[in-house]
């Protein structure tokens, strides 16, 4: 069983998903225990998917958009972080560490900022060891699996 833990990133269409695109292009290092989904705009992320992820055994989530002031969809960003406050609040309310849950804003020229963040993301969940949640490796793989064909799929109803 890998024990490695697992980190879904919840990425801005324009700027978050560009910037790990960059990071990719580069070439540049950073754990393979990271799945990139790309959402239209991280105000399209609701607190409930954030949920299902941590209830299907992803050890840690990343959400990540556009710079404040930058966002494509002027306040998508901003919503996004009062989101992402409520449920760091949740999460701590039922034990489990609120640290696991974070959001970062940057730019799609920011690859190298973008390798940096999921490093240190997987590293402090690595010191806070896996999920209680995490049923099992493989599980979690599938949980993060399908959270990226319905991203994938909002993605794609936004392009109709």
């Amino acid at each position: 069983m890998n024990d490695e833990p697992l980190i879904l990133a919840f990425c801005c269409h324009y700027c978050a998903y560009a910037a790990a695109d960059l990071a990719g292009s580069m070439r540049l290092q950073y754990p393979d225990n990271v799945r990139v989904l790309r959402l239209p705009c991280t105000g399209k992320l609701e607190a409930n998917y954030v949920l299902a992820a941590f209830e299907r055994g992803v050890d840690g989530v990343i959400v990540a958009g556009c710079l404040e002031g930058g966002c494509h969809f002027l306040e998508g960003n901003l919503r996004a972080r009062k989101r992402v406050e409520r449920v760091r609040q949740l999460l701590a309310e039922i034990g489990l560490e609120p640290e696991r849950l974070e959001m970062f804003n940057l730019s799609s020229a920011e690859g190298p900022r973008f390798a940096e963040i999921v490093t240190a993301m997987v590293e402090r969940v690595k010191r806070m060891g896996n999920s209680p949640l995490r049923p099992d490796r493989a599980r979690a793989e599938e949980g993060a699996l399908e959270m990226s064909r319905q991203a994938e799929a909002m993605l794609e109803g936004e392009k109709r």
